[in-house]
């Protein structure tokens, strides 16, 4: 291998070490963000769903009473008709 071909190829294309470029001024833009009336409505639901209780205790409160007194009543005709009508919907 032959130095002499290398500097040749060098000289060729006049290869030189980089400049460093100057610094651009910096821009005084700033980002803006506008939220739309939709994106304001669905935030304030989503916070209404974050403090909502996780369990509404006016409905679950009887419930439970007549379990803990031994009074609650299924009935298994109502029960059966909506289990069955479940499975058919699955199918």
């Amino acid at each position: 291998m032959r130095i002499e071909a290398y500097t040749q190829v060098q000289q060729l294309y006049q290869t030189k070490k980089t400049t460093r470029t100057e610094k651009t001024a910096k821009s005084s833009s700033s980002d803006q963000l506008q939220i739309s009336s939709m994106g304001k409505d669905i935030q304030a639901a989503k916070q209404a769903v974050a403090n909502a209780p996780d369990i509404r205790e006016e409905v679950t409160a009887p419930l439970k009473n007549a379990v803990q007194n031994g009074t609650y009543q299924v009935d298994e005709e109502s029960f059966a008709a909506k289990l069955f009508q479940k499975y058919n919907e699955m199918r």
